[in-house]
C-alpha cells in the first residue's frame, strides 16, 4: 500500500464497542489492561468499564481511531486475555455515540480505582476493629 492510500486510511475513524463476558472479568484488572493496550497503539478515544447483565460479569470498551488502529486493537483484546481471567466470549459491535479522549479515561479510571481502594480500606478499618474487640474479650476471659 502506497504512503497516500495508507494517509486517507488512517484518516477513515472507526468506532467500535467491545463486550467481553466471562466466568472472571471483573476485579483482575482488565480495565487498565485494556487501557494499556489502547495507549500502546495510540488510540485517541476511548472507554472501558465492568457491568453485570444477567448475573454475569461483564466489561465493554468503547474505541475511537483509525480504522488500522481500531481493528488491530479489537484483533489483539479479542484473542489474548489478562492472567487469570476467564473470558467465555468477545463480541464487537459498531458504535455511534460519543467516546472521551483517552487522557479523561486516565482521570476517570483513576478517580474510580481511588474510590475502590478507599471503600475496601474502609472494610479493612472496620474488620480489624471487630477483631481487636473480639481479641480483647477472649483476654478478659483468659484473665478470668
Amino acid at each position: 500500500m502506497g504512503d497516500a492510500q495508507q494517509n486517507e486510511n488512517e484518516l477513515i475513524d472507526m468506532k467500535k464497542k467491545l463486550i467481553i463476558t466471562g466466568k472472571k472479568v471483573h476485579d483482575i484488572g482488565y480495565r487498565p489492561y485494556l487501557l494499556g493496550l489502547a495507549e500502546s497503539m495510540e488510540i485517541e478515544r476511548f472507554f472501558v468499564d465492568n457491568i453485570f447483565l444477567n448475573d454475569k460479569q461483564i466489561v465493554y470498551a468503547l474505541v475511537d481511531s483509525s480504522e488500522e488502529k481500531v481493528d488491530s486493537f479489537v484483533e489483539i483484546a479479542s484473542s489474548k486475555y489478562p492472567e487469570k481471567s476467564g473470558v467465555d466470549k468477545v463480541e464487537v459491535e459498531d458504535y455511534k455515540g460519543n467516546v472521551m479522549k483517552i487522557e479523561s479515561f486516565y482521570r476517570y479510571l483513576t478517580a474510580m480505582q481511588l474510590s475502590k481502594i478507599a471503600n475496601y480500606g474502609g472494610k479493612m478499618l472496620d474488620k480489624q476493629e471487630k477483631t481487636l474487640e473480639m481479641q480483647e474479650k477472649t483476654l478478659y476471659k483468659q484473665d478470668l
